[in-house]
């Protein structure tokens, strides 16, 4: 899949809300944070992009035009003591059609949960402030990664096997950490779960890393490992979530972390039910009931998302926090054609 590009406008004297910016990026020793950094005083950012494989030259994308023209102004020409005293070259930059590129809307892309219409899922846009979304960044970052094929994981309270596709209730890692507790004392709080459970308890965390173009397959989470609630918190970058429903079931992956669907081509939808909403950075997501045990739920493995006609880029990296509850016997739930425990 090709990669939206960007280039200069037609007239010189039009704006837009993307710039390019020259002189700054890894190749000199700068992170995507740290630019980010000196354009976030100017407006939200949609985020900070590589606009070529030079390594000095970034695509920094603004939310809105006046932030863009604000930061073009104040740094054009100008050394940045931020970014080790380097000059800035900045101009406007806009995305450019790519007819290569065959990203399409199959399905409408909700918003909201109450569009989505699927029993059971709830989303909580701005769950989390900037702030301490940089702060659980920063913790994860300072404690060892686990590296899988294509992203790296963090496991507390119980770490999750991917041979077995379950947990070792025998091995417990210990209580979650403490920079999570904010979060889950949100979570117990919060007045959207009011009617998922009576006392939400969770004490399973996996941690993951997706670099661009990293997804997840279709996949429920194995029924038996897991009780009914499972929270995901979205950080860093934003992304598209696909939900499938098989009627007739599915059937049990080694490749992956739970149980998949047995389709023959993972594009064939004509024999599955398609849902898709958007998850933006430090949204937080809930699967239950129905959502949780009968829906597959799947990240596309794109380097770009098209939301409803508008064309979003992954970020640098999108950072997941998922909750659960380790279940101890057998499931119990009203979906046995998805169930592990009673087929």
């Amino acid at each position: 899949m090709g990669l939206p590009r960007f280039g200069r406008p037609k007239n010189d004297d039009e704006s837009s809300s993307n710039l390019f910016v020259a002189n700054c990026g890894p190749a000199v020793g700068h992170s995507d944070h740290e630019i980010a950094s000196v354009f976030s005083k100017f407006g939200e950012l949609n985020g900070v992009y590589a606009a070529d494989d030079s390594g000095t030259r970034v695509i920094v994308s603004f939310s809105d035009q006046g932030s863009a023209q604000s930061a073009l102004k104040a740094l054009h020409g100008q050394p940045c003591h931020e970014l080790g005293g380097r000059t800035l070259h900045i101009r406007y930059s806009v995305l450019q059609p790519n007819h290569q590129d065959h990203v399409k809307d199959l399905v409408p892309v909700s918003i909201t949960a109450s569009d989505l219409n699927i029993p059971g899922v709830y989303l909580v846009h701005d769950f989390i402030t900037a702030q301490e979304e940089e702060e659980l960044l920063q913790a994860v970052d300072c404690r060892p990664w686990n590296s899988l094929a294509k992203r790296r994981v963090q496991h507390y309270g119980y770490e999750f096997r991917y041979d077995t596709r379950n947990v070792n209730t025998k091995h417990r890692l210990g209580e979650l950490p403490s920079f999570v507790s904010p979060v889950l004392e949100r979570i117990s709080s919060c007045p959207t779960f009011k009617n998922t459970d009576d006392s939400i308890v969770l004490d399973q965390l996996t941690v993951n890393e997706y670099p661009p173009g990293v997804g997840l397959s279709p996949h429920i989470d194995t029924h038996s490992a897991f009780e009914d609630l499972i929270f995901s918190l979205s950080l860093s970058g934003p992304c598209i979530m696909e939900f499938r429903k098989y009627e007739n079931g599915g059937w049990f992956s080694r490749d992956g972390s739970s149980t998949v669907t047995k389709v023959e081509s993972p594009e064939d939808d004509s024999n599955f039910i398609r849902r898709v909403i958007y998850l933006p950075p430090r949204s937080l997501l809930l699967l239950s009931g129905e959502a949780r045990y009968a829906w597959h739920h799947y990240i596309p493995h794109h380097k770009i998302d098209k939301v409803n006609g508008r064309v979003i880029r992954r970020a640098s990296r999108r950072v997941s926090f998922t909750f659960r509850k380790v279940r101890e016997g057998l499931c119990k739930c009203e979906f046995p054609q998805y169930c592990d425990s009673q087929r």
